[in-house]
């Protein structure tokens, strides 16, 4: 397959162009920022978040690879927080998704989207299933730009039969996601904090999300390219999760367990804007892509930690 990826310098994007391409399959790449992670990925710097008109072989005025089998949507603003503090960076999620939707459009290219488990919202916390999704509670501005992404591709498959699978993601973390000058996610600051002897800050006493290993999501998305590429599944909303919920709480101790060090925690209030409760309900996943989530969040924090200390040691970090 010829699979062009946007996002690809991001942590998702990355492990999967490295697996796609291990297998044998060509990707190209793009995205605003170089990889910070590997030479190994052919990336187009570009910001796909820009006005453009002109789409027919590429976005704007760049001509793209041509025959490619698909397009890999991950470009995105994606911290919760930050999006609240700054909206204007949804809206550019929402036109971003726009582009590729016409790009995909003119040039008959499938796409794959990277959703989220926030479109569920904090009301209805203990409902998961995909299509009971009620998008009249609407957390956060970030939240809102995925809905409205999904609302676009599902206009775009009754207008323009244009075919897609959209995957709501669930808190991934593992290999190539410790560049949280970038962006602060949760395990890594953790990680790099409590071996540093530092004090953590839990945003949410009883919040219990579900932490998805790298190399699960991975499994499930390539999957799902295959399914999609080849017709054989299509035109579906996805949740690509581990299915079981975890406390902030219990993933810090279990931090500190993989490196011999205390935690000290305080707990302060959750932050305006965040999900506090979200486990997924996986049954499509398994039934339509034979998804089985292999990692749980002790032995992935494991694994996490391993991989942090490799490297530190290699680029005098810690």
């Amino acid at each position: 397959m010829r699979v062009l990826i946007t996002g690809s310098s991001g942590q998702i994007g990355t492990n999967l162009a490295l697996r796609l391409q291990d297998a044998g399959h060509t990707v190209f790449g793009i995205d605003i920022r170089p990889n910070s992670w590997t030479d190994q990925i052919e990336t187009l710097l570009q910001d796909l978040s820009a006005p453009y008109s002109n789409y027919e072989g590429g976005i704007g005025y760049v001509k793209y690879p041509d025959n490619l089998d698909v397009v890999v949507h991950f470009a995105a603003h994606a911290k919760v927080h930050e999006l609240v503090e700054q909206p204007d960076r949804a809206l550019k999620n929402i036109i971003m998704t726009f582009n590729v939707l016409e790009f995909c459009r003119r040039n008959n290219l499938p796409v794959v989207f990277s959703s989220s488990r926030e479109v569920y919202g904090d009301i209805h916390r203990y409902i998961t299933e995909e299509s009971h999704a009620d998008f009249a509670f609407t957390e956060s501005p970030y939240s809102a730009s995925k809905i409205s992404g999904e609302a676009l591709i599902y206009s775009y498959a009754q207008c323009y039969n244009l075919p897609y699978l959209v995957f709501r993601f669930s808190n991934v973390y593992g290999r190539f996601d410790n560049d949280i000058e970038r962006m602060e996610r949760v395990i890594p600051l953790f990680i790099r904090k409590i071996n540093r002897g530092e004090p953590i800050t839990i945003y949410g006493r009883d919040k219990m999300l579900d932490f998805t290993y790298v190399d699960d999501c991975v499994d499930g998305i390539v999957k799902g390219i295959e399914r999609l590429v080849s017709g054989e599944a299509t035109n579906h909303t996805i949740n690509l999760a581990y299915g079981q919920g975890s406390s902030l709480i219990q993933m810090a101790e279990y931090i500190g367990q993989a490196l011999s060090k205390p935690v000290n925690m305080t707990i302060e209030s959750a932050r305006v804007g965040e999900v506090t409760h979200y486990v997924a309900n996986t049954g499509k996943a398994r039934a339509l892509l034979d998804y089985n989530p292999q990692t749980p969040l002790a032995e992935g924090i494991v694994k996490s930690v391993a991989w942090s200390k490799t490297w530190w040691a290699e680029h005098g970090e810690g």
